[in-house]
């Protein structure tokens, strides 16, 4: 019975080769994961660039869990994808504020350059374009995320040299020379006493610093302060897919979370922007969902 509903939904293509040793690989690091259908779903996307088919039934079969609800987590997630994704995966915001500051036009030059409609791939599986209702940066529209970087006030006549970085990869790019990434300082949103820590270097700037407690332990927690960077330093080991807590190094307040993250619906951790704004990022372990509003 769950297999057949499983097997009549439109969005699972045809399916590719499936390794069944990576899948019991990826299963067997998680065994001890309480609640890791999340992380598993994530670590097989990371394999194959989608969610085959044949791998979320052994991932029902595996764990014990009904293969409707291994698909109902599949499909509730918008970072997950049943169907192949291009190497790069460009997203448009149409929201409000984007919109009225020319996001359609920005987004009918993508289509056409790229030769597809949103939520297409192009035929030599390198471009995937989707669209979305609000990407959180409002105050920098219109705006267009590629493969994580985020770009702001994107005007057509850019539209073809973005898609070349793309494609030489964003990672070889000079850090300082990306205007997709950018350095911010941020304070805490209950006694506004600066977070950032000149002690301790990421990316080659100022960290900011916070305490996190997850599974009743607290360390610290060191982000960069590049914004559109992912990469920090911990105290502690926190498993993909958990949710941790951030809390004020200075006050000890814990952060207030005001809205869930879009992409898996963990609370948003908030932090103000140094000069007006509010920066928000996910507290779910691997999740990239961030939103930056400045004023």
């Amino acid at each position: 019975m769950e297999q057949t509903a499983v097997s009549n939904k439109e969005n699972i293509c045809a399916e590719e080769e499936v390794d069944l040793k990576d899948i019991l690989r990826i299963l067997e690091k998680h065994n001890d994961d309480r609640g890791g259908l999340i992380a598993i779903l994530e670590e097989i996307q990371a394999e194959y660039g989608y969610l085959p088919e044949k791998s979320l039934r052994i991932a029902s079969e595996k764990t014990g869990r009904p293969l409707v609800d291994v698909y109902s987590v599949a499909t509730f997630y918008r970072s997950f994808s049943l169907k192949p994704r291009g190497r790069h995966l460009v997203c448009a915001c149409l929201g409000t504020a984007c919109h009225v500051r020319g996001a359609p036009r920005i987004v009918e030059e993508l289509k056409q350059q790229l030769g597809i409609k949103a939520g297409e791939t192009t035929p030599d599986k390198e471009f995937t374009l989707e669209t979305v209702n609000c990407l959180g940066a409002c105050a920098l529209g219109p705006v267009v995320v590629i493969d994580g970087h985020y770009f702001s006030k994107v005007r057509k006549s850019r539209i073809s040299q973005l898609l070349e970085q793309a494609r030489n990869g964003f990672g070889k790019l000079d850090i300082g020379k990306d205007k997709g990434i950018f350095p911010i300082n941020v304070n805490c949103p209950h006694c506004n006493h600066s977070l950032n820590d000149e002690t301790f270097e990421i990316d080659g700037h100022t960290s900011i610093r916070v305490t996190m407690s997850s599974d009743h332990k607290q360390g610290w927690l060191r982000l960069s302060c590049l914004y559109g960077s992912y990469n920090f330093a911990s105290e502690l080991e926190v498993s993909t897919g958990s949710v941790a807590s951030f809390l004020c190094p200075h006050c000890g307040v814990e952060f207030p979370s005001t809205s869930d993250c879009s992409v898996c619906t963990a609370p948003m951790v908030p932090m103000l922007v140094d000069g007006g704004g509010i920066v928000q990022i996910c507290s779910r372990r691997g999740c990239r969902n961030h939103m930056l509003d400045v004023v």
